[in-house]
């Protein structure tokens, strides 16, 4: 209660910084919300993508805008203020695996593979195997801005939006920024960003660095000699450009590059990923004419990862697994706009995307030689059409919209080659192809009269199974999860009504959903060492042994409230989401009949209060809760709630110049990200604490 007390009292302190000064907000530093946000708040121009879609007003949406990078700040942070919206496990992206970093919203969840459709300036956004998604490079990204669809997509932007999408759009920048800060751990943070006129068109190069020497994720009470400070090291730079062909039309390029190493906090758990991302777009975009976008796109991926087996006291650890996984994604889009009567109602396109990947792991370690290899992989793709038309007005009487996509997917022909570095085969599997039909559709009204409005909408979504999926086995700790080969895509049915109110500087908005998630992919608990598993091998007594299956059903509803109040340069905005989700389940998964989901918190909410920072001061403050949620399938591993406070204030010197200071969980609450089944407890980011320097020329 007293850190409640405090953090409360914490968000007072932009309150403070703008009572020095009275000018009107810049609406670039604010974050927007409730139902339909103004769009025009948000830059996107030369984001890669046409206009914004007015179909997507039926939905819940949140815009989130004033995306200074560095000084510590990270993009999956400032979306934690989202409440509903997680990732597998609470870290971020500087001391989480890699590969729990999916995200998810409205309880959908199961395993750490993203139910949420991320796309930056339209292209998808998850990883090629595995279907998570690299945080860290979108710090090294000027962005204008993210907007937050929740519920069903409309399939326009490609299969796989089952609990929302979430849209980044990148913003040319006009001059140079940068920052510099230094931080708790001897952590370092620079970005920088250039942008200028180039004959008839621009060019921006982005950049970030960020190391930092990281904390010990297991809680202090349960250490042991092995245990220590999990240092990272992150980078990214990337090169955009954007030529004008005509008064109407326009050629964008973009290629990125990124580098993210981190470990667990023991010997032989480093991670590493590097990846490069290019794409390249035609748009034509006249006000009153046939408007169409043509994209293409390639994702390399290189993932290494190791997983160690530590010893029952911690003071000792030795190698239980290494896995080395490159991964490509590779992708096109076509999309037309008709116009009729001078608008643009129908949108109806193609796409296609393939991904293609494979496992490379030593284990059975004898000391610190391996005494096997596994190999592992396949291929998938998907080929779509899409249709959708929308009518009406957005801001005034009846708008509604209806859409539907058909899919066919083909899985190619996997395959398991296992043996003993002596020579003999162990396995040697080939994983026969498979194909099929997938539809995916929404419909909706929104009815605005006044300063209300209501709204409902109804979908249907799926999700192929990744190839890691597929294909990887996995551990955490002793705990090891196999692959499955045999896994079917998911599909969702769902639903939601909602309503808004706007009124000069206040909003409100509420939407409650149901939604049923058929077949879902989750990780199922089938015994407990010590033994030999198939798919994984040796699981140590105590640890457990799952496997990747198809669930009967996820059945998740709730409730998502929103709610904000300017005064001034202040921006004062609240969230919360309620989600009762439960597993339908028979087979060799029963035992999880009527259980809630893992990693799914019952509530989650947030409060925030903001500042522009048009005078020379500037601030923030955010109180974020998660409620209590389970770390395994069967519930048997509580995850405890946490409440956090992050807070800010910056001074500006000179017109071009501010120094800052921030802090992540300045009360160092303890954040429960994860429990084994030996009970140790890893916690998220303990209290950051930064001070740094932002220029602009």
């Amino acid at each position: 209660m007293i850190r409640l007390a405090v953090g409360v009292a914490a968000l007072a302190m932009p309150a403070a910084a703008a009572a020095q000064d009275t000018a009107s907000e810049n609406p670039d530093t604010c974050l927007c919300n409730v139902g339909r946000p103004d769009l025009r708040e948000i830059v996107v121009t030369g984001a890669g993508s046409l206009q914004l879609p007015k179909g997507d007003a039926i939905q819940g949406v949140a815009l989130v805008g004033g995306l200074d990078p560095g000084v510590g700040a990270r993009i999956e942070n400032r979306l934690r203020d989202e409440a509903g919206l997680v990732q597998f496990r609470r870290s971020d992206g500087r001391s989480a695996h890699p590969t729990s970093q999916g995200v998810t919203l409205r309880g959908l969840g199961g395993n750490a593979s993203a139910r949420a459709l991320v796309t930056l300036d339209g292209v998808p956004q998850a990883d090629p195997f595995g279907g998570w998604v690299a945080w860290s490079a979108y710090d090294a990204i000027h962005l204008g801005g993210i907007l937050v669809t929740r519920g069903g997509g409309s399939g326009a932007d490609g299969p796989g939006a089952l609990a929302g999408t979430i849209g980044l759009y990148s913003k040319m920048t006009d001059g140079v920024t940068a920052s510099a800060a230094y931080g708790s751990r001897d952590s370092f943070d620079a970005s920088a960003s250039a942008g200028a006129e180039l004959g008839n068109g621009q060019v921006a190069i982005d950049g970030r660095y960020s190391r930092g020497d990281g904390f010990v994720p297991v809680v202090a009470d349960q250490r042991g000699a092995v245990d220590r400070a999990a240092p990272y090291e992150q980078g990214g730079l990337g090169v955009r450009l954007r030529f004008d062909v005509g008064p109407d039309s326009r050629i964008e390029a973009s290629v990125r590059g990124f580098s993210d190493r981190r470990d667990r906090g023991t010997d032989f758990t480093t991670s590493t990923v590097d990846g490069i991302d290019a794409s390249l777009r035609y748009l034509h975009e006249p006000a009153d004419g046939l408007q169409w976008l043509a994209l293409g796109y390639v994702q390399l991926r290189d993932f290494d990862t190791g997983f160690a087996s530590v010893a029952a006291n911690r003071n000792s650890v030795a190698p239980a697994l290494f896995q080395q996984v490159p991964a490509t994604g590779l992708g096109a889009r076509v999309e037309l706009r008709p116009a009729f009567g001078g608008a643009n109602p129908l949108r109806i396109g193609a796409d296609w995307r393939r991904t293609v990947g494979r496992t490379e792991e030593d284990y059975f370690f004898t000391g610190l030689n391996p005494g096997r290899h596994r190999s592992a992989g396949g291929s998938s793709d998907t080929v779509g059409a899409f249709a959708e038309w929308t009518s009406g007005s957005e801001d005034d009487g009846l708008l509604w919209t209806l859409s539907g996509r058909v899919d066919h997917w083909w899985i190619g022909t996997g395959y398991r080659h296992e043996y003993n570095f002596g020579g003999s085969t162990i396995t040697d599997a080939r994983f026969a192809a498979r194909q099929g039909w997938e539809g995916s559709g929404r419909a909706g009204v929104r009815w605005t009269a006044g300063d209300v409005a209501l709204r409902a909408a109804a979908y249907r979504g799926w999700r192929l199974p990744t190839l890691n999926e597929l294909y990887r086995p996995f551990r955490v700790g002793a705990d090891a999860t196999a692959a499955n080969e045999a896994l079917a895509p998911e599909r969702l049915w769902g639903g939601e009504i909602g309503a808004d109110w706007r009124r000069g500087d206040t909003k409100l908005g509420v939407t409650l959903f149901a939604n049923r998630l058929d077949n879902a992919i989750a990780n199922v608990t089938l015994g407990t060492g010590p033994g030999s598993f198939p798919g994984v091998g040796f699981v140590a007594a105590g640890a457990s042994y799952s496997q990747r299956q198809n669930l009967d059903a996820i059945d998740s509803k709730g409730i998502e409230v929103s709610a904000e109040q300017r005064a001034g340069p202040l921006t004062l905005r609240a969230t919360y989401a309620f989600t009762d989700a439960r597993v339908a389940a028979s087979g060799a998964a029963a035992a999880l009949d009527g259980k809630r989901p893992a990693q799914i918190a019952k509530h989650g909410a947030s409060l925030s209060l903001r500042t522009g920072e048009a005078g020379p001061f500037g601030g923030f403050a955010t109180l974020r809760y998660i409620g209590r949620q389970n770390e395994d399938d069967l519930g048997l591993q509580p995850l405890g709630d946490a409440l956090t406070v992050d807070a800010g204030l910056s001074l500006r010197l000179t017109q071009g110049l501010r120094i800052e200071a921030r802090g992540e969980n300045i009360f160092d609450a303890l954040v429960p990200a994860a429990l084994s089944s030996a009970g140790i407890l890893e916690r998220a980011t303990p209290r950051t604490l930064w001070v740094g320097v932002r220029a602009a020329y």
